[in-house]
């Protein structure tokens, strides 16, 4: 635990007054609700005002979610611990400060984990090291899973996305007060965060609540057609024994939902393949954010080549070897045939055999595992967000964070979500037999890349090149901006 040595002064938001904590440097205020507990399968509202004084010590419940083991790996220290759902309170965010901030930057984390797990307290993303470089750092919880991204007919669509807006606008109203300016608003997020938030540059409903967003691990392409997503609502409905529309989802326990959850993440329990036999998160999740509302009226991609976005500067960037967290600690990498492969591929892309001849299967050398994994770190990750970035029309800043974990017997690499304790300087919360980070992770590259962070929220820059006509890709361990290396996967991905 760290110490405290402090309370801070009062200081007057909506809903009343609150204090925080001092730890040195830095001032924390952790678990302030910004709406309301939810009801179920509705919008976001204002939270109920209290009488006094608010003591902001406490981080509160998690949405509803169940962690499961990962082999090899500890998951708490990057996504924090499950919930039950028998405290609903749990739609409130943490804002870490600088003791004496006056109009700093802001940058407002929102964390991953597939739309079905995580919370804003998984300590891998403790905002400390942002405050003490003079950032006012905040991070949210917002619905997930059935509640947050199920299409349920009678109910509002992107209820996950629609709980970030909602946070992002209480951030614009009240972060002020904390020290921040709200006319420069960074947001940035890993994952289910990262793909999250770039859906939210095209949205109209997000206009003017940020200026720059960084994207780790994301892009615009994991979204589903309503028409889609409402195969897996009527497979839930029937799973679950109930009608599917919202009255029926209402009558579901967190229990009995996370139960449902687990049963539709099998690689064969459902197909949401589209008319093209395309699935665009690969098995890796049920739960996405949706097209065709009004919270993401067109695909992103498309919203972003109609001029969306535009004035929102834009860091995007990929892991070098992002499907090593999801094959490598499960041994599918090593073990997995032929035949296998191309099936579990073929559930997502219709042309899965070609897809893996053109990463090295059948040749000399080379095991199906390998050739699934490359392609699918091409496939899921790197070629998406060079789409993402190629399409966007504003400021744009492409990086590749290849510095490799000695994890798992030096193969885990480049994994996906390896960047999360260098860009928050918490590399403790990953270091050890089971860390996702090995044993003694390099502290000056942490320095490094938490610095380009946070200089990107003072200046809206990095310093390399714009993602341009040369397609210059930062490489992180390396310090230089190169040529994006050739792809077989664009030969795959429609444009």
């Amino acid at each position: 635990m760290t110490v405290v040595d402090a309370l801070t002064e009062a200081i007057a938001i909506e809903g009343g007054e609150i204090q925080g904590s001092y730890d040195g440097p830095v001032r924390r205020y952790l678990g302030i609700p910004y709406a309301a507990p939810p009801a179920r399968f509705e919008l976001p509202h204002t939270p109920p005002a209290w009488t006094g004084v608010r003591i902001a010590d406490d981080v509160g419940p998690a949405a509803p979610h169940r962690i499961k083991a990962f082999p090899a790996i500890d998951p708490s220290p990057l996504v924090g611990h499950g919930s039950d759902g028998s405290d609903d309170d749990y739609l409130r965010l943490n804002i870490w400060a600088p003791r004496d901030a006056k109009a700093a930057p802001v940058m407002v984390f929102i964390h991953g984990g597939g739309f079905v797990v995580g919370s804003k307290d998984a300590a891998v993303h403790d905002g400390t090291a942002f405050a003490a470089s003079g950032v006012v750092c905040v991070a949210i919880n917002y619905r997930m899973g059935i509640d947050g991204f199920l299409p349920v007919p009678g109910a509002p669509t992107n209820l996950g996305l629609r709980d970030m807006l909602f946070a992002l606008g209480w951030v614009q109203r009240n972060i002020a007060a904390f020290g921040g300016d709200p006319a420069n608003v960074t947001i940035f997020g890993e994952s289910a965060g990262a793909m999250a938030i770039a859906d939210l540059v095209t949205s109209p409903l997000a206009e003017g609540l940020f200026a720059r967003a960084i994207i780790q691990s994301g892009h615009g392409a994991m979204v589903r057609e309503i028409d889609v997503a409402q195969r897996l609502v009527r497979k839930l409905a029937k799973l679950l024994r109930v009608a599917p529309d919202a009255d029926g989802f209402r009558s579901v326990s967190h229990a009995a939902a996370m139960d449902a959850i687990d049963k539709l993440a099998k690689p064969w329990a459902i197909d949401l393949r589209d008319k093209d036999g395309r699935e665009p998160v690969y098995g890796i999740s049920r739960f996405i954010p949706v097209y065709g509302d009004d919270v993401l009226p067109d695909k992103p991609i498309d919203a972003l080549r109609k001029g969306a976005g535009r004035d929102v500067q834009i860091v995007i960037g990929t892991n070098a070897e992002e499907m090593n967290l999801y094959f490598v600690p499960t041994g599918v990498r090593r073990k997995i045939g032929g035949l296998l492969a191309r099936w579990l591929l073929g559930r997502s892309h219709p042309q899965a055999k070609a897809v893996l001849k053109a990463y090295g299967y059948k040749q000399k050398g080379v095991r199906p595992g390998d050739a699934m994994t490359d392609a699918m770190n091409d496939l899921v990750f790197r070629w998406p967000a060079r789409q993402y970035a190629a399409a966007h029309q504003g400021k744009t800043w492409l990086y590749e964070f290849d510095w490799r974990s000695p994890a798992c017997d030096g193969e885990l690499g480049a994994c996906h979500g390896i960047e999360l304790p260098f860009v928050f300087k918490t590399l403790p919360t990953v270091t050890g037999p089971q860390g996702l980070g090995g044993m003694d992770p390099p502290q000056a590259l942490a320095e490094q890349v938490h610095n380009l962070w946070a200089g990107f929220a003072r200046s809206g820059a990095m310093p390399w090149p714009e993602f341009g006509p040369d397609r210059l890709v930062y490489q992180i361990t390396r310090g230089e901006a190169v040529p994006e290396p050739v792809m077989p996967a664009a030969a795959f991905v429609p444009d």
